[in-house]
């Protein structure tokens, strides 16, 4: 099979890595790629948010399988232009992308499919949601509706920083991302990261995560893209994930059909869990970066046969085969993310690191200039490794970030440190 991933980041190296397992891929291209995937795979420049470009390279490159990879491409419609043209692609249609594409739209699915999540209020103006946030009181959580690179999430411990950051997002903080805000109840409990592949009527769960988005030690200061991860994520056992399936999910699932809008592709939903019952954060529609990196580490080879099986409707038929191991992923930033950082700065020590079935660095920010990888992002490395327990995955995480030579750059410490 030729195949196209379409996507730059730690996530698309970590599919690109995981597809190149499987001997049924025997041309694999990556668009636009970066300094890590240039390594495996063959990079292409590519604008891939334009459906008509992306068809026109798979038709001229024989692609047999388009694997989308950021959400960007999805809201834009790409998948939709690709399935007109009778390409298989792994990522759902524009329509069913506003599951992620705007967290209103997804609160209403959630109402009619009566699938517990946090209670809300959906404004288009800041003075009524201010007044909405004085009257439900604080801690509280603002959203800004539509995508923000992970970014658009405030969690106000109090009345007036909820009200500071409803000013913000009304004031172009995130963009048009920001004309709409979510606000949203404070839910307690323990988030959760639960993966399924949806071929548009069937479900196959394929696994489970557990994210730290904040970007100091201990769960503390501003929320990032996410620093590192771990699978399997202990607090969702395979009761909670039943209970997610049948409660969540598939009420979900069967709304969108119900709609004419059935879901294709890889389905992330975020849960907050306390004493055992699963409440809905929020769902996203491609893989989560970086926990795309610890689910692929440990699915292997298989990756692309599922991912083939969903793209081509054959879900019913798919099952997973998970070894009882467990792997760690460790995010290395450029220091002053997430807020302004220094591009550029050369990386060193790549070359000497063990890359094995055991360990990988995924390059999530890179770029090669006058031969050296340099950084390009905030967040730029993915420190990746199994293990038979999560302490073993973790050492052997760390031992990679410990090979690494960039002082402009930091990680965290405590990855796992819940489950640890």
């Amino acid at each position: 099979m030729n195949i196209l991933i379409l996507g730059g980041g730690g996530r698309e190296h970590a599919l690109a890595w995981a597809v190149m397992q499987n001997p049924k891929c025997d041309k694999l291209i990556v668009a636009p790629g970066n300094a890590g995937i240039a390594q495996i795979a063959e990079c292409a420049s590519l604008d891939i948010e334009d459906g008509g470009a992306v068809v026109e390279f798979s038709g001229e490159n024989a692609i047999d399988l388009i694997i989308i990879g950021p959400e960007a491409p999805l809201a834009a419609g790409v998948a939709d232009a690709l399935r007109d043209a009778g390409f298989p692609v792994f990522g759902p249609s524009k329509a069913a992308a506003e599951l992620e594409a705007s967290k209103s739209f997804t609160k209403e699915i959630c109402d009619a499919a009566k699938a517990p999540t946090a209670a809300y209020g959906h404004f288009t103006d800041a003075e009524a949601a201010k007044a909405y946030v004085r009257d439900q009181g604080a801690p509280i959580v603002v959203k800004a509706d539509g995508l923000a690179a992970g970014k658009g999430v405030i969690i106000a411990e109090t009345v007036e920083a909820a009200e500071a950051a409803i000013d913000d997002m009304f004031g172009g903080a995130f963009g048009g991302a920001g004309a709409e805000v979510v606000i949203e109840e404070f839910m307690t409990g323990e988030e959760a990261s639960f993966f399924l592949l949806v071929d548009g009527e069937d479900v196959l769960p394929i696994g489970t995560a557990q994210d730290h988005k904040r970007v100091g030690e201990g769960d503390t200061g501003p929320n990032t893209g996410g620093m590192g991860a771990y699978s399997p994520a202990p607090v969702l056992s395979d009761a909670v994930a039943e209970k997610a399936l049948e409660e969540i999910v598939k009420p979900t699932m069967r709304e969108m059909a119900r709609r004419g809008t059935p879901y294709s592709g890889v389905l992330y939903a975020g849960l907050m869990i306390e004493n055992g019952q699963p409440r809905l954060v929020e769902y996203n529609v491609r893989f989560g970066d970086p926990e795309c990196q610890v689910l692929m580490m440990r699915l292997g080879a298989q990756a692309l046969d599922l991912i083939h099986a969903c793209a081509e409707g054959r879900l019913a038929e798919a099952q997973v085969t998970w070894a009882d191991d467990h792997a760690m992923t460790v995010v290395l930033a450029a220091e002053g993310y997430p807020g302004s950082y220094e591009k550029g700065t050369v990386i060193g020590g790549l070359d000497g690191l063990t890359e094995d079935s055991f360990h990988q660095m995924f390059h999530a920010g890179t770029s090669k200039k006058d031969g050296k990888v340099v950084a390009s992002g905030g967040r730029v490395l993915n420190a990746t490794a199994r293990g038979a327990t999560l302490a073993e995955a973790a050492e052997r995480a760390y031992a990679l970030v410990d090979g690494v030579d960039w002082p402009e750059g930091f990680c965290r410490r405590d990855i796992g440190w819940r489950a640890l």
